[in-house]
Formats: structure tokens, sequence, C-alpha cells
């Protein structure tokens, strides 16, 4: 798309459909200003997460779908989005809902497929037995409030926030692996101990997916499954397309590889891979319709066997917050 748009922006069509229209959803990206210049007499988007943190993304998927419907984004956010989040604004809630509703068709799953297997979510916590780790969680989570109330006091918040969003990260990194965060680190983890225990106890009859936020994880999650004699497939957003082809036919069609591993990002999105009954989340993401999309590689049409879901949080921790923000959205 981006380099073709002069093409595609040069031709009337009478209809454009775009899937996986969550991409879209940063009006400011390239992609969307790109996608927004195809001329199309009707458009439609196809999406399983129009929302994951704002209504923004809703405006820039409308703003691909009928220009000016939803106003300006600036008149937008002015009129609707900020007396929504902001103040709970129902009337404005109401009144926005009954504007978007004739132009939205929501299907779930159940509603148009009747055979689809069971699927069962596990969230595993874990953390007690592993008290280095713990021991450094608590460490940083100590220097880091020292490190925030001085540079909040400094510059105030506004300028605050990338530093928070890099603890917030640090402390997740933590409670996955410290050897991705601390050099020479070799305490171990709690995390991978649990995810090897559950590998070894569904290996001979399960195909198993694992998503994680981190490529250091997965690759570290990588070498120990290969040092354990375990055969494992590996894909992220560096994976080549020809490349990714190749490892995605191999784990559906060669009973040898039971084990893939994906960035949540890179692997999320676009795949079938109903070979797998087992879907194993790492580290938790902030949105649960990632995590659902995620999961969902597996649980499709095509799927034949109860599908697992298993969530590995770390307790007393981010990881159990975030599980929290889950709950509220």
């Amino acid at each position: 798309m981006r380099k073709e748009i002069n093409i595609f922006s040069n031709i009337k069509f009478s209809y454009s459909f775009i899937d996986e229209a969550q991409y879209i959803k940063n009006s400011n990206s390239l992609l969307s200003k790109n996608v927004k210049q195809i001329n199309a007499s009707i458009r439609f988007a196809l999406t399983g997460t129009p929302i994951e943190n704002s209504l923004s993304e809703l405006w820039s998927i409308f703003d691909y779908c009928l220009p000016g419907y939803l106003l300006s984004h600036y008149k937008f956010q002015k009129i609707f989005e900020k007396p929504i989040i902001n103040k709970n604004d129902q009337e404005k809630l109401t009144i926005f809902r009954d504007k978007i509703k004739p132009f939205i068709l929501r299907r779930l799953k159940k509603d148009v497929i009747n055979e689809l297997p069971e699927k069962k979510i596990y969230i595993y916590f874990n953390w007690n037995d592993w008290w280095t780790q713990k021991k450094i969680y608590m460490s940083y989570v100590k220097t880091a409030k020292k490190e925030l109330m001085k540079e909040f006091e400094e510059f105030g918040l506004e300028k605050t926030k990338i530093k928070i969003l890099s603890i917030l990260t640090k402390l997740r990194q933590i409670c996955c692996d410290p050897s991705v965060f601390i050099s020479n680190y070799n305490g171990g983890s709690g995390k991978i101990e649990r995810l090897k225990n559950i590998i070894e106890e569904n290996i001979k009859e399960n195909k198993i997916l694992i998503f994680s936020q981190f490529t250091t994880v997965l690759k570290n999650i990588y070498q120990k499954l290969q040092n354990n004699k375990i055969r494992a497939l590996y894909l992220d957003g560096q994976t080549k397309i020809i490349e990714r082809k190749n490892i995605i036919n191999k784990f559906m069609s060669d009973d040898d590889y039971k084990i893939f591993l994906l960035s949540l990002k890179a692997g999320g999105v676009g795949l079938n891979l109903t070979k797998a009954n087992i879907v194993i989340h790492f580290d938790p993401w902030w949105n649960p319709a990632t995590e659902n999309q995620a999961t969902d590689r597996a649980h499709r049409i095509g799927q034949n066997k109860t599908v697992e879901v298993i969530r590995l949080i770390a307790k007393g921790t981010i990881e159990e917050r975030i599980i929290d923000i889950h709950e509220k959205k």
C-alpha cells in the first residue's frame, strides 16, 4: 500500500474493503493517511478491535468509511471524547452511540459459528518460589519511585510520562525474565520454569502457541527449549514474508514441531493456526482485545479441539494491575 498508493489513488473504485482496520486507528500514521487516499464510492472496514485504548481510534476508522461524519478530529474530541472519557457524560455517550449505530454491524463468533469448540481460560499466578526475582522487582520499584518523584518535582507530569512508561516496561520485563534487564543475571525465572512444566505436561498430545510482547524474552525461551532438545518455531516482526509462510506451513503440517513462539504484534493477527489447541500468554498486554485476537489464531473456523488459554501472571506485581485494567475494559 505504501509503495503503490500513487497508483491506487488515481483509480476510481466502486467499493473499497480493508481488513484488520485497527491498523489505521492512528489517524496521523502514514498507513492511515495512505489508505484514506483510496477513491471509492462505498467503503467497508473489518476489524475485531475497533477500539483498543481511545475513542479517537474509532473516529479514525469512521474517517476512512465516512469522512467528516464524526466531524474533524479536534471537534470530535471536544464534543464527544473528552466529555465521555473525562466526565463520564452519559448523555453525550448516548448521542454518540445513536450516531454510529446505523453504520456498525457487530457479529460475535457464537452468532455465526455454531460448531466452534469450547474455549477454556486459566490464569496462573506465579511468583512466591522465586525469591531472587521478587527481590529484584521490589528493589527496582523502590528505586523507580525515587527517580519518578525527583523528575515529577523538577519537570511536572507531562514531561514525566515517558519515564513512567519506561519504568512500567522494565517492571514487566523483570516479571518475565530478569536476564533481559540485568546483565549476567543467573537467578532464573519463575515464569519460564512454570512454562517448562506446562510444556512437559502437554507436549505429547497437543500443539502450543506462546505469545509475548518481548522478543528478547521469546528468544530466551526458544534457546532454553533448544537446550532441552525441544523443537520450536519462532516468528516476530523481523521475520521475512517468505520465511513467515514456510514457518507457518511447517507448524501446521509437521508434527515434530509442537511449539510456536510468536510476538504478540506480529503473530496476533492474520494467521490461521488451528493445529494448536493450547495458547499461552506469557505476559499480559494492556488491552484484552489484543490478547483475544491472538487467541483466535487457534480458536477459529477449522478448530476441532477444545482450546485452552493459559495466562501467566506474577502475583502482586504490575501484571496483576494489568489484569484489573482488563476487567474494567
